[in-house]
C-alpha cells in the first residue's frame, strides 16, 4: 500500500485530494498536515512514501519545507501541489529537490499519474508545461540563429531587411554586385529563409538593427 502524506493549509484541497486518491485500491492518505511543523512532526513519527506538498504555507512555505526536507529525508519523493502555474515556479522545486510539481487546476486529472511516474522514478511535470519549455525553446534557438553569421553577413542581412537592393548594399558597403550576391546566398542558407519577406519578418520580430 503507498502510503501518502498530504500538507496543505485549507481543509477543501485536503479533502479533494483524499477524495481522488480513495478510487485507488493501493494507495491511501495516511497523514495529513496544516502547517510545515506538522509536517516535520509526523515524519518523525511514521513512515510515508510520497508527500505532497503544498507550496503556500502559513508558517514555513513549501519550498523552504522541501529544502529541510532533503536534508533530513533525501529519499522522500515529494510532490509539489501549488495554486501558482508551472512556469513561474516548477522548475525552481525541481532544482531544489523536488520529484514533481503540479497546479492545483490539474489536480483532478493528473495527480494519480503524477503520483506513479515519481514513485517509479520519474521527475513529474504536467505534460502541456512539457510542450510549453520545448517550444520556447525552439522560438529561441530560432531567434538566435542569425549569432551563427559573420560580422559582414549580418551587416548585410540587415540592410536586406530594410529594403535595400543588392546594387544599393554594394555601393553603400563597396563591395560588387557578385560579392554581395554571394553573402545573400549564404545568409539564406545559414538562417533557412526562403525568400525575402521571411528574412525582413525574422528582422522585423527580432528588432535587430545594425549594431
Amino acid at each position: 500500500m503507498i502510503k501518502i502524506l498530504i500538507a496543505d493549509d485549507h481543509p477543501i484541497i485536503r479533502y479533494g485530494l483524499k477524495q481522488i486518491i480513495a478510487d485507488e485500491d493501493d494507495m491511501m492518505i495516511s497523514g495529513e498536515a496544516e502547517n510545515g511543523k506538522q509536517v516535520f512532526d509526523l515524519l518523525n513519527l511514521h513512515e510515508y512514501d510520497i508527500l505532497i506538498l503544498d507550496l503556500s504555507m502559513p508558517d514555513i512555505n513549501g519550498l523552504e519545507v522541501l529544502k529541510r526536507l532533503k536534508i533530513i529525508k533525501p529519499n522522500l519523493p515529494v510532490l509539489i501541489l501549488s495554486a501558482h502555474p508551472e512556469e513561474q515556479y516548477a522548475v525552481k522545486c525541481i532544482k531544489a529537490g523536488a520529484n514533481g510539481y503540479l497546479s492545483k487546476i490539474a489536480v483532478s486529472s493528473l495527480l494519480i499519474n503524477a503520483i506513479r511516474r515519481i514513485l517509479e522514478g520519474e521527475i513529474f511535470l504536467n505534460p502541456s508545461f512539457y510542450k510549453q519549455i520545448a517550444s520556447d525553446l525552439d522560438n529561441k534557438s530560432k531567434q538566435n540563429l542569425h549569432e551563427k553569421l559573420s560580422h559582414r553577413e549580418y551587416e548585410i542581412m540587415i540592410l536586406l531587411a530594410s529594403g535595400k537592393t543588392v546594387k544599393e548594399i554594394a555601393g553603400t558597403l563597396l563591395l560588387s554586385v557578385p560579392t554581395v550576391y554571394s553573402f545573400r546566398l549564404r545568409i539564406f542558407r545559414k538562417m533557412k529563409f526562403k525568400n525575402g519577406i521571411e528574412l525582413a519578418k525574422y528582422c522585423n520580430e527580432g528588432n535587430l538593427v545594425l549594431s
